[in-house]
């Protein structure tokens, strides 16, 4: 089976994933937070956000692609609303790849609980925002 995409949804959940980021990572919300636990200083020398930007576009088109496939699948099988599949693939997906990783990978290079709680977190509402936008906009046909 190959799963039915609808890449506009992809694309928007794709910007969608930076809008979430932006929101997050300011200082008035948990921006300076999070630059006191990851020691980044934006003041800093040659600081530029550009490749990272650039790097998070790719892999969050990447993320919301596989997502919508997944999700496509989800519903293909267990039947119901789409919005729900993509709740519920986007939840479990997040729990047991992101989630998990980010716990395990933090545990050994010590980086603090509340880095990782807070990174966490923000991949949660990331993917919940996406799983929404796919759910919503499903494939012609759905």
């Amino acid at each position: 089976m190959v799963p039915e995409i609808n890449y506009w949804a992809v694309v928007v959940a794709t910007v969608s994933t930076m809008v979430v980021g932006s929101l997050w990572y300011t200082p008035k919300v948990f921006g300076t937070r999070w630059m006191r636990l990851t020691g980044v200083d934006p003041d800093q020398e040659g600081a530029s956000a550009v490749g990272p930007i650039a790097v998070t576009v790719v892999v969050s088109f990447v993320t919301a692609w596989v997502l919508a496939g997944a999700t496509y699948i989800a519903w293909t099988f267990y039947d119901g609303t789409f919005l729900v599949a993509a709740l519920v693939t986007g939840v479990a997906l997040w729990l047991g790849f992101t989630a998990a990783r980010f716990v395990t990978h933090d545990a050994f290079e010590r980086r603090p609980v509340a880095l990782t709680a807070l990174n966490v977190a923000h991949e949660l509402v990331t993917v919940l925002v996406m799983a929404v936008i796919l759910g919503v906009w499903p494939p012609v046909g759905v």
